[in-house]
């Protein structure tokens, strides 16, 4: 699955493989030149994933790095930091900023989506194309089919992404805002209550086969998918 990926680095050149390599996965690269480009882009959206360059023009990419985990904002947003360091202390320095994987120069485009996926996969499963199956409920993000007890289940796309959220998250509470900024992103701004008229909709949708009652609505804190209760 497509993800959006800010790619923070100052060589000109070493930009452009990275674009294309990711373009080739299906990826949209953003660009940034330093830490103050690639704040300013973050204030404007969240992306899915970041490629981090250890030695930027003024702010470093640690400290970069470092800010963002104390952003509240911006804390979840997965990091893979890019250097030519393969001392084990720095590599171990990165990741203690927060770092999520660490990739030495040069490697090869094989390894990096490999490790993008990984990343994804264990941060953000919601962006990876891994079917997934609870209850007997399947959705499977390739294919674009949801299934309940092996009965074909027809939704929106908004309430598809909202589920397959929720699934790759099950048993866990989000509030209104939390699924705003997950499902539909931190740069659209909609009424909270918007999310209880897609909850409203997926349950609609999986009424037939009895699976509605696995979303749940948790009294004065928001929504969860229970992966025991069909």
């Amino acid at each position: 699955m497509a993800a959006d990926i800010l790619v923070v680095e100052d060589e000109p050149g070493i930009q452009e493989v990275l674009k294309f390599n990711l373009g080739q996965h299906g990826h949209h690269v953003t660009l940034a030149d330093d830490a103050e480009s690639a704040l300013q882009a973050l204030n404007i959206a969240l992306p899915d994933l970041i490629l981090l360059d250890w030695m930027l023009p003024g702010m470093s990419g640690i400290e970069l790095a470092r800010r963002l985990r104390e952003n509240p904002r911006m804390r979840s947003v997965p990091i893979i930091m890019l250097t030519a360091r393969s001392d084990e202390r720095d590599k171990i320095a990165g990741l203690e900023t927060g770092a999520d994987d660490y990739l030495t120069k040069p490697f090869s485009p094989r390894e990096l989506n490999a490790r993008i996926k990984a990343v994804l996969r264990r941060r953000a499963p919601q962006m990876t194309e891994d079917r997934v199956d609870i209850s007997g409920l399947c959705l499977d993000p390739a294919a674009h089919r949801v299934t309940g007890h092996g009965q074909a289940v027809e939704m929106g796309p908004t309430e598809f992404r909202l589920l397959h959220f929720l699934m790759t998250h099950p048993d866990r509470v989000y509030s209104r805002s939390q699924l705003l900024d997950q499902v539909w992103g931190d740069h659209v701004f909609v009424e909270e209550r918007t999310v209880d008229v897609h909850i409203r909709r997926l349950r609609s949708s999986l009424e037939a086969s009895g699976l509605d009652v696995l979303i749940q609505t948790v009294r004065g804190a928001g929504y969860r998918l229970s992966a025991s209760d069909a």
